[in-house]
């Protein structure tokens, strides 16, 4: 009998417990503590790697030596940035691209940093976030000597080399879209093209063109320029203004040291005329004066 009482007081009891337990499954869960954003340079720190996009075929900025070492200008940068990031510059990835894939690369996050040459321009701001700039540069054409070719619009009936998705190639496109233009993916393929006689110029980076014609004499540069001189700038993923501060911190402090007049010493001087002012190719401490 006690049990049977027992058991008719707890019955209520057990209903309450059990509907309680109901309702507090039915209540929405409460959201968890917001995680704090994870620091970009934590993630590349823990990674223990820079990664660089970098050209393979374009110096003397990038490329490739007998050894099979990416060095260059631009890559030098890359493992001087490692150096003070990670403290050694040898936790340097290099990831070659072409001058399409650049921006491609840093979108799907190939790549941390884009040190290739890249001309700030305002459709590539619209996709990218340009550092501070650290060279400045001028689109021109070369042309064989023998051409009879001696200002840009006499190429209006010509064939003109570019490399896809250069300044030179975005230029033309836009400014001259009845031009006829013959492309190429790599830089190497449209210098080998205007040596074959594939077409009547190549248009591209003047330091190019300056330095392949000192290399490859019977070749001279015209002295028209397509659009204005511009800034080149290292580029991080949109968005990034971690990475984007720090680089530019390190432009300033390198600019206190000199470093890119050293690199300008060790790759560029020589690919010049023995007249040419190296302010009026380097950026020293990422402060452009146009």
């Amino acid at each position: 009998m006690k049990t049977a009482h027992l058991t008719k007081l707890l019955a209520p009891l057990f209903g309450l417990a059990l509907l309680a337990g109901c309702n507090k499954a039915d209540e929405p869960p409460k959201p968890a503590t917001p995680t704090p954003a994870t620091s970009y340079l934590e993630v590349i720190k823990a990674r223990d790697k820079l990664i660089v996009g970098v050209f393979t075929d374009k110096p003397p900025f990038g490329f490739v030596d007998e050894s099979g070492r990416y060095v260059g200008f631009d890559t030098d940068i890359g493992r001087r940035l490692a150096k003070d990031l990670l403290g050694d510059e040898n936790k340097v990835e290099f990831v070659a691209v072409e001058p399409a894939s650049r921006i491609p690369f840093l979108q799907s996050d190939k790549v941390d940093l884009i040190l290739a040459n890249m001309t700030v321009t305002p459709e590539r701001k619209e996709a990218v976030d340009f550092t501070n700039p650290n060279l400045r540069v001028a689109v021109q054409a070369i042309v064989a000597d023998g051409s009879a070719v001696q200002k840009l619009d006499d190429l209006a009936d010509k064939t003109i080399i570019v490399t896809t998705g250069t300044t030179a190639d975005i230029w033309l496109t836009k400014t001259h879209p009845d031009w006829k233009l013959l492309k190429f993916e790599k830089n190497s393929e449209s210098l080998q093209a205007l040596a074959n006689g594939r077409g009547d110029a190549y248009a591209q980076d003047n330091l190019i063109l300056f330095s392949w014609a000192k290399q490859n004499p019977g070749y001279r540069v015209l002295p028209d320029l397509l659009g204005e001189e511009a800034p080149i700038a290292p580029a991080v993923k949109k968005g990034n203004t971690e990475l984007r501060d720090w680089v530019n911190a390190e432009l300033a402090k390198l600019g206190e040291e000199k470093f890119l007049l050293k690199l300008y010493d060790q790759y560029v001087r020589k690919e010049l005329s023995d007249d040419t002012k190296p302010e009026s190719v380097i950026v020293e401490g990422g402060k452009w004066q146009g």
